[in-house]
């Protein structure tokens, strides 16, 4: 499984996304989301809530703690 840092690049990447739009999305910094990636800053759960909608998949796949992406 790979760790939730390796996910939010995953994501991001594979939608074709910039670390500044997905800021937007989460309204926050490109900074601040930056940090997420590296895994620097801890990511509030309203933000894995965000996140999981955005991509449409679940929390637990988002986190690494599943390799199952579908939201129930």
């Amino acid at each position: 499984m790979n760790s939730y840092v390796e996910r939010l690049r995953e994501l991001r990447e594979d939608n074709d996304l910039s670390q500044k739009e997905v800021a937007a999305h989460l309204n926050t910094t490109q900074q601040v989301y930056s940090r997420y990636e590296n895994g620097t800053n801890e990511i509030p759960t309203h933000h894995i809530i965000a996140l999981s909608r955005l991509y449409n998949v679940s929390c637990d796949y988002l986190l690494g703690e599943s390799d199952i992406k579908e939201r129930r």
